[in-house]
């Protein structure tokens, strides 16, 4: 069976069954960034076929943007539950479905651009209001929520 006339999930079950790293879920998480991440380019950008291709550290923010959207708090969880806990994962994963035919990358692109980037935890989390006191103020932390007494 080629590459073309796969479905999609049937190219990650070939693709986990050769490297099972990363949970299926992974995978489709990895389409909807790009497509979410495509959908956010400028529009004069988004009508050029050439220019609408994405670098790895763009498709990273348009990821992390995604995850927090969609997970909130839970993103760097089910990151590490999907077994993805650095941005070089996440182009694994690019990588790895540009070779079953699932995604598309120029010559120049390589798994090294997913890498440099901010750390992909911390990118997750970082600016997420937890409601949680700061040691010793008693007052919550970036955000407010204030302090909860717990009976």
């Amino acid at each position: 069976m080629s590459a073309s006339s796969q479905s999609f999930w049937e190219a990650v079950d070939l693709l986990r069954e050769r490297n099972p790293a990363y949970r299926r879920e992974a995978y489709g998480f990895v389409i909807a960034a790009v497509g979410h991440t495509v959908q956010s380019l400028p529009r004069e950008r988004l009508a050029d076929p050439e220019r609408r291709h994405l670098t790895g550290q763009e498709l990273l923010r348009g990821a992390v943007a995604l995850a927090r959207r969609e997970f909130g708090l839970l993103a760097p969880t089910v990151f590490r539950e999907w077994g993805v806990h650095a941005s070089t994962d996440l182009g694994e994963i690019v990588f790895q479905l540009v070779g079953a035919g699932q995604l598309h990358a120029r010559r120049e692109d390589r798994p090294e651009d997913f890498a440099g980037g901010p750390d992909l935890m911390r990118a997750l989390s970082e600016g997420l209001d937890l409601g949680v006191p700061e040691p010793g103020t008693g007052e919550a932390g970036p955000g407010g929520g204030g302090s909860r007494t717990i009976v």
